[in-house]
């Protein structure tokens, strides 16, 4: 590199937005091949699915329960661990969104519309037919919710927040892109951006397509029936045709929005709705008895959590059960675990380890306890003890897609409440085609930003492909051949996950290292932070006028060029001369910042950066108003973020002390990561991350 200092734009240094051709042709080339075949030979597809599913079951039906098991308590392990502290982005950086926004968001992409179809469906179907003992009796009813809330519950959001959390780490804290490949780094390194790299995205792609499109193609189906219940419009593949294509048209057109107006504002009013059905069934029903289910029903699960998740029923064996129910989920969860990991990742920049993983855990299970028990229980209660409704329980069961229409039947004002839930599962098809639209297109593109999405001509094509496929495996054998698929290609990503633990725990490790030797490193007397007069004494008054001192956006650019430049140009002299390769960067525009970049021959680089941040103008305060409502300060950024302390009113020498105090304490931390056992996995430099 030259020892020159360098004036440059942020845009020269960044690599324009484009395809990733290999992980996106492979995979939309797969995904329509397979869609052709099922259409145009659909006795013959459905028979090679069928005993696909057979063989994943006999085979590998044990390993869901195992996996789906430890990806939860890893996830709960490092939330409550010492790494929870560490933010999913820069030291410095908050998150985008309020809890509620936050929440309703995760929520509408993640489970909305299977919600919707389930919650009268699998309690009714649990209860008549389990997979062992007795159907129709309070025993079953009982077994009924711990079986529903075991395949809703905590387990599954395991998945979404393993990948979420890995994702948001590597890309917004160490800027890798948004990908599922970049959670191996520490695995493999650079051959993430090879062959290894390019096989994980795909089947990432793989499962979320075909988990997307499981989703949609339920939502269809029970969509077709609310259509025919209302206004007589007939149930078969032309109308399912049809509500793919308006579904396909109207995700594009909210994925082109973008994340912080289509669908976030879908999941708000979707989120609102919901919880209006849910508190209608509670208040014109049974109120006193659902209340006292849902206690029971949560103390069931709670006391009964470990022996419903290793339950394999090894010695009578439901195989057709455990494939349409628990190997089922369990494949399910999976396959959406990039889908929404990512969107989960994309919408939780900023907040802490401990604070996404608690919210990823508890928020959606809180919601899911009680609306599953509301519902659920008084779709039960309805076939134990209404005697008008007989035939409801078997059409649930026969017919899952018109159980919660049915269930309505029951209660006041029914053409509205079956309005309603037709809105809901409209809306839910948009936020889980548009977000997952949106994703695919990041999946598949090389993104200069973590924080910028592919174009919009890909979000449009990738919901058409969802479409394509949902009509596809709908025309293959309808809920039956959604299923299998979702076991199939689950499979593969369910490996891929465990890569994906040991790549965080390694890159964690490095991190808790990087902690423990920087307090164990001298302080360097507080070079940066010290004020002394001429005669080397402290000046306790120049101290008190720099706490005092309010700088313009003029005065920052001055304190800039006159005193942060020329400490790095010092700094890039002195160590250039002992042979190393170091940069000073002036970037100028919206990201305007100094930074001083240090190459250390193979090891984590060095970064060093001065960014100017406008802050309101305090109160106390005394300016004239020319100065207007705002000063700036000059905060100080590594590659690991921003350290919260401002240079306002150091000299240039006390500029260059805090540079060599960061610079020692890296060089102590690179010093005690070779001397660990075992050699810990080097993460990637990037120091535009540091003041992201």
């Amino acid at each position: 590199m030259s020892n020159d200092s360098e004036l440059t734009a942020a845009s020269d240094n960044e690599e324009k937005d484009r395809i990733n051709p290999i992980v996106f042709y492979g995979s939309a080339i797969g995904i329509v091949a397979f869609a052709l075949w099922t259409m145009l030979f659909t006795e013959s597809a459905g028979a090679v699915i069928n005993s696909v599913l057979a063989w994943i079951s006999d085979t590998f039906g044990w390993f869901y329960f195992v996996a789906i098991l430890s990806y939860l308590i890893f996830v709960i392990c490092i939330g409550l661990s010492r790494f929870g502290n560490l933010r999913l982005g820069p030291a410095h950086s908050v998150p985008d969104f309020n809890v509620v926004t936050w929440a309703a968001m995760l929520f509408s992409a993640g489970i909305g519309i299977d919600l919707l179809f389930f919650c009268i469906a699998e309690p009714v179907t649990q209860f008549l037919a389990p997979p062992v003992g007795q159907g129709g009796t309070v025993e079953a009813a009982r077994h009924a919710m711990e079986l529903t809330f075991l395949h809703w519950g905590v387990s599954g959001w395991g998945v979404y927040t393993l990948v979420g959390m890995s994702l948001a780490f590597f890309s917004y804290r160490h800027g890798l892109p948004l990908t599922i490949r970049s959670a191996l780094y520490p695995v493999f390194g650079k051959h993430i951006n090879g062959f290894i790299g390019h096989t994980v995205d795909i089947a990432a792609v793989l499962g979320t397509v075909f988990g997307i499109a499981t989703s949609l193609g339920i939502g269809i189906i029970q969509l077709n029936f609310g259509l025919t219940y209302m206004f007589d419009v007939p149930e078969g593949t032309v109308t399912q045709a049809v509500l793919a294509v308006l579904i396909v048209i109207f995700s594009a057109i909210s994925a082109v929005t973008g994340v912080d107006k289509g669908i976030r504002r879908l999941s708000e009013f979707n989120m609102l709705l919901a919880v209006a059905l849910l508190l209608f069934v509670l208040f014109t029903g049974k109120t006193v008895f659902l209340l006292n289910t849902l206690v029971m029903n949560i103390g069931d699960y709670i006391a009964n959590f470990a022996s419903l998740s290793l339950n394999t029923y090894s010695f009578d064996q439901p195989t057709e059960w455990l494939n349409a129910w628990t190997v089922f989920f369990w494949a399910w969860w999976i396959a959406w675990g990039p889908f929404v990991g990512l969107f989960l990742a994309r919408i939780s920049r900023g907040r802490t380890i401990r604070q996404f993983v608690a919210g990823t855990l508890i928020l959606p299970l809180t919601f899911m306890m009680v609306w599953m028990s509301i519902m659920g229980n008084s779709a039960i209660d309805l076939v134990m003890n209404d005697s008008g409704v007989a035939e409801f329980g078997t059409q649930a069961m026969n017919n899952p897609g018109s159980s919660i229409y049915l269930f309505l039947q029951s209660f006041p004002w029914v053409g509205l409440t079956t309005v309603v839930v037709t809105i809901l599962a409209i809306v839910f098809f948009v936020t889980s085609g548009d977000s997952g639209s949106l994703v695919l297109s990041n999946l598949t593109s090389v993104l200069r930003d973590p924080n910028s999405d592919a174009p919009a001509w890909m979000r449009i094509l990738w919901a058409a492909i969802i479409g394509v496929l949902t009509l596809a495996l709908l025309m293959a054998g309808g809920l039956g051949a959604l299923q299998s698929t979702v076991v199939i290609m689950g499979l593969p990503f369910a490996f891929t996950l465990f890569l994906m633990m040991l790549g965080l725990y390694k890159a964690l490790k490095v991190e808790g290292l990087k902690e423990d030797s920087y307090r164990g490193s001298m302080a360097g007397y507080l070079s940066g932070r010290t004020l002394q007069d001429k005669a080397g004494t402290q000046n306790w008054r120049q101290r008190l006028s720099r706490a005092m001192s309010f700088p313009s956006h003029k005065q920052v650019r001055a304190f800039l060029r006159e005193v942060g430049k020329p400490a790095m140009d010092s700094i890039r002299d002195v160590l250039s001369e002992k042979g190393l390769n170091v940069d000073v960067i002036e970037v100028l525009g919206e990201d305007e910042h100094l930074e001083l970049n240090v190459d250390l021959g193979g090891e984590q680089d060095f970064t060093y950066q001065i960014w100017p941040r406008r802050c309101a103008m305090p109160a106390f305060a005394m300016r004239a108003a020319s100065s207007g409502p705002h000063y700036y300060r000059q905060e100080v950024h590594i590659g690991e973020g921003g350290q919260g302390y401002d240079l306002a009113g150091y000299t240039k020498e006390q500029v260059i002390g805090d540079i060599l105090d960061q610079y020692e304490r890296h060089l102590y931390f690179l010093h005690t990561q070779r001397e660990m056992p075992g050699r810990e996995a080097k993460m990637p430099d990037d120091p535009n991350t540091a003041g992201r």
